[in-house]
């Protein structure tokens, strides 16, 4: 049997400039992700991938607040989904011109996936995820008014709109997940985190909310039993002291050691955290090991010669 993968890309590592933002730049710049990806699966592994959806999302309500004058707003779960399925063409397109190219019998797939949040969150009392464009005070009032939304002053940068980043509880596609597992194929889901959903009386309703896209792929990586869990990021290793003379690159930890370092500070919120914690959830669910790499690193990481590993 195929040892299984869970790789979760973030959607800021398809900006590598922020003059070429384009979908068609974003697209080459996947075709390089997919390329290391197919590297992976030639190796013997099977792969589900996973995506953020940040910057995506927040080019998709700028150009829906340039058409207000024409066309309503787009409802923020509406844009992640809109967003999953870009996101994931780009992946699916990319892999299966990779695989044709190297003759690999597999095909990929992406569902739109639904992830269900508790109403009652927390989250949901203290929004705090920026999404979208600066805006003046006037256009930030507007939008409170009209629209309901809250905002925030951002270090004089200008106002910003935040909206909740509840806890994810279950992926509602999580049958059909296991089944094309099952069955060879590619699955891209969970992109953004998952559109959050709520139960009410016995419906799902969508709500204005982003789920933290590494705590829904460590969610989706106990659930279908992944042999490892790899969260594709910018640096090849995770460092302490980071930016600092005595900045150390690590190569190993165990559960015990990473959240001594969280503790210390050395992974603050903003950046390495979320990782981080959505490894340790991961192996505390049972799960055998998390990586933290680079797009180009990653076969190597899975042979343990590259990469952060952090292990129970």
């Amino acid at each position: 049997m195929e040892k299984l993968a869970v790789i979760a890309i973030g959607g800021n590592s398809l900006i590598k400039d922020k003059k070429l933002i384009g979908l068609y730049d974003q697209l080459a710049t996947m075709r390089e992700t997919c390329r290391n990806i197919a590297d992976v699966v030639e190796k013997g592994w099977n792969v589900v991938i996973t995506h953020g959806n940040g910057p995506q999302v927040g080019f998709l309500i700028r150009r829906a607040e340039l058409a207000c004058g024409e066309l309503p707003l787009i409802p923020l779960e509406f844009a992640v989904a809109d967003t999953q399925g870009a996101i994931g063409y780009m992946i699916q397109q990319s892999l299966m011109n990779e695989f044709r190219r190297r003759g690999i019998k597999r095909q990929a797939i992406t569902i739109v996936t639904q992830v269900v949040v508790d109403q009652n969150d927390e989250a949901f009392q203290n929004p705090t995820k920026p999404i979208g464009s600066f805006m003046t005070r006037e256009e930030a009032q507007r939008h409170v008014k009209e629209d309901g939304w809250t905002v925030v002053e951002d270090a004089g940068r200008g106002w910003r709109r935040v909206v909740p980043s509840p806890e994810p509880k279950a992926i509602v596609e999580i049958k059909a997940i296991k089944d094309l597992i099952k069955d060879g194929y590619i699955v891209i889901c969970v992109g953004g985190g998952g559109i959050p959903v709520v139960e009410q009386e016995g419906n799902l309703e969508g709500v204005a909310a982003v789920v933290d896209k590494d705590y829904a792929s460590s969610l989706l990586a106990k659930e279908i039993e992944a042999d490892v869990l790899v969260i594709s990021t910018g640096v090849n290793k995770v460092a302490i002291n980071f930016g600092k003379p005595d900045q150390k690159e690590l190569d190993r930890l165990t559960i015990a050691e990473a959240e001594a370092y969280m503790a210390a500070g050395h992974f603050p919120p903003g950046n390495m955290g979320p990782k981080i914690t959505a490894l340790l959830r991961y192996l505390k669910n049972g799960g055998k090991e998390g990586i933290i790499t680079s797009p180009a690193e990653l076969v190597a990481a899975l042979e343990g010669k590259s990469g952060t590993r952090i292990v129970p």
